[in-house]
């Protein structure tokens, strides 16, 4: 069962006990005489113990009519009764006659149960006094169990239970605190518990605390087994510490477990959703290493690295891992949705519909993802009509079409100038009983921004508030981008300001196109407190960021500002691109200004 419990032996080893606690100056727990008590009357111990044991508790009620229940209790205690036969009592009484024993009865009655090793009965019983418990503190439970018994074993499995217990009522941070507290005390706990309190950790996103718990199970000498690994890297990775995640993988090795499908897995999820080209590569790396230690892949491991490849925009790779995979499994539908998705958002339509056709002739029925992946690529190729046949199709197959599908048409429909048909569609959405999101409501506010028309992008911001939708970083761009290209950055810079007290985070796109906007009008000085806003909130200047300051100086005439900008970026290590190469041919060198890189590794002639 518990690996604490193997061994005896280990239990006298532990350094536990504290010298205040093994004294007895005050015993919480000695029998008190029922002769002590005024009220109660003379009964029967055996009879009681009788009826308790046939359960006959009708009987017990009248037989103890005017007696005394925690007097009761103490007697069955002293009597040296069978704790199972206590544990029925004391529910009784608490349930029936809404009797509150005292805590020290209670600890009494876990090391009862504790020394007759009915472990099943104790984490019955801690589940119950958890769930209900809403008066004693972790610090008194675990003082109270110091000073009813001072047997080392018996403390660490009523503790060790008690951190599962919390775990399991969604108690999580009261699991942690019992979790430090066993440690100030020299309890010892076992790998389940600290599991499951780990696994907890990882779900509420307490990532931090689930570092502590690794390293003090280290400390503590908790042996980890190879969940506990997993869950540790999965946390990490979840956060995007991959290079702790890969510690914490080197350090499962020394302790002589191996890696499995699982714990690869999870690396290369963590870095797939890292992205960049650097982080791809590693999870590739990471396939390679897991077949070099003869860990076979599975489907989920090619197909995260096939969605990681397509978010990454780099299909030809996707494709590449796809005809690995097939050398020895069978793609599933996972694999063709994000195979076709990545496709369709890069304009291999044409690839994507062979992937389709593929798809069908190994059995495989499209579900509402891979028509939705498909419709966007007709989308995105302006060949409406095949997308509404598509569309159409999904209601024959016997499919429904989902939030997705209306959204992806309405913003074509939009772009393309086809507002009845977005408008059809809208109302059908609503017909069908599917409710608009955010998202559905971004796409009318972006339509109505490119239009210039303000008023009916306000009027649809306000029905998506009516509705109870709440808008997003998304809303709040495109409403800053369209204010400022009306020169309106004054009003723009005021949504940036709302987005922080409804609590959003402005990204780089919402900052730049701030900029973006004073620089237009000519207000460097606010572009420029724009930034500092943006470095002061944790984001870097980024080469958009450049870029837009750059061309801003420029515009304004002040070429040697904007030469210093530009070797600010050169010096961050941050790589020049097309738009960057334009503003120095165009704003720089064609006006007669030859920019001085003070030695940086770019040739002007490639300006």
């Amino acid at each position: 069962m518990l690996k604490l419990l193997s061994s005896s032996s280990s239990c006298l080893q532990a350094r536990v006990h504290v010298q205040g606690h093994r004294r007895t100056c005050i015993r919480l727990c000695s029998s008190i005489s029922i002769s002590t008590n005024p009220s109660s009357q003379p009964f029967s111990l055996p009879i009681i113990s009788e009826l308790i044991a046939k359960q006959h508790w009708s009987e017990l009620k009248t037989h103890l009519k005017d007696s005394n229940f925690i007097a009761v209790l103490h007697q069955l205690f002293d009597a040296g009764a069978d704790p199972v036969l206590i544990l029925r009592y004391f529910s009784w009484s608490q349930k029936n006659f809404n009797v509150t024993h005292p805590l020290e009865l209670t600890c009494r009655l876990l090391h009862y149960l504790a020394n007759a090793k009915k472990y099943s009965k104790i984490r019955a019983f801690l589940d119950g006094f958890v769930r209900n418990n809403e008066k004693h503190s972790n610090s008194s439970i675990f003082h109270m169990l110091s000073m009813c018994g001072n047997q080392f074993c018996a403390n660490s499995v009523i503790i060790d239970m008690l951190v599962l217990a919390n775990v399991k009522n969604m108690k999580t941070r009261l699991g942690f605190e019992a979790f430090q507290r066993a440690g100030d005390y020299g309890f010892k706990l076992s790998v389940l518990s600290c599991n499951s309190l780990l696994s907890a950790l990882v779900k509420e996103n307490e990532i931090g605390y689930v570092e502590y718990v690794y390293k003090e199970m280290v400390r503590r000498r908790i042996e980890a087994d190879l969940f506990t690994f997993s869950i540790v890297i999965n946390g990490l990775c979840k956060v995007g510490k991959l290079n702790k995640a890969r510690d914490v993988t080197n350090d499962m090795k020394a302790w002589g477990i191996s890696p499995n499908v699982v714990t690869y897995n999870t690396l290369i999820d963590g870095y797939c959703k890292k992205g960049g080209l650097g982080k791809m590569l590693k999870a590739d790396a990471i396939l390679k290493e897991m077949v070099a230690n003869n860990v076979r892949p599975n489907e989920i491991t090619f197909n995260i690295l096939i969605d990681g490849f397509c978010k990454d925009e780099n299909v030809a790779s996707a494709v590449k891992v796809f005809e690995e995979m097939k050398q020895g499994l069978k793609p599933n539908m996972v694999t063709y949705n994000s195979l076709i998705n990545g496709l369709c958002c890069n304009g291999k339509l044409d690839e994507a519909c062979g992937l389709w056709d593929e798809m069908l002739g190994l059995g495989l029925k499209p579900n509402i993802v891979t028509y939705n992946a498909l419709i966007n690529g007709f989308c995105k190729k302006k060949m409406m009509k095949e997308a509404k046949e598509l569309f159409d199709d999904i209601m024959n197959g016997g499919l429904a079409p989902n939030a997705i599908t209306y959204n992806t048409l309405i913003d074509a429909y939009c772009k393309h100038g086809m507002m009845e048909e977005a408008y059809a569609l809208h109302n059908s959405m609503l017909e069908r009983r599917v409710s608009p999101n955010t998202s559905t409501f971004n796409c009318w506010i972006a339509c109505f921004c490119r239009q210039g028309n303000m008023e009916l992008a306000r009027k649809f911001l306000l029905e998506m508030e009516v509705r109870g939708l709440k808008a997003d970083p998304i809303t709040y761009n495109l409403l800053i981008d369209a204010l400022c290209k009306e020169g309106e950055s004054r009003k723009a810079e005021r949504l940036l300001n709302e987005m922080f007290k409804k609590g959003l985070s402005p990204s780089h796109v919402t900052y730049n196109t701030l900029m973006d906007g004073y620089c237009r009008e000519g207000n460097l000085k606010a572009a420029l407190n724009v930034r500092l806003q943006m470095e002061k909130e944790g984001k870097r200047a980024n080469i958009v960021t450049y870029n837009v300051l750059i061309k801003g100086h420029c515009m304004k005439g002040k070429l040697k500002v904007a030469n210093e900008l530009l070797n600010e970026m050169l010096e961050k290590g941050l790589v020049p691109n097309r738009t960057t190469y334009e503003i120095v041919k165009e704003e720089m060198m064609e006006k007669g200004f030859l920019p001085d890189i003070e030695g940086h590794l770019y040739n002007i002639s490639s300006f």
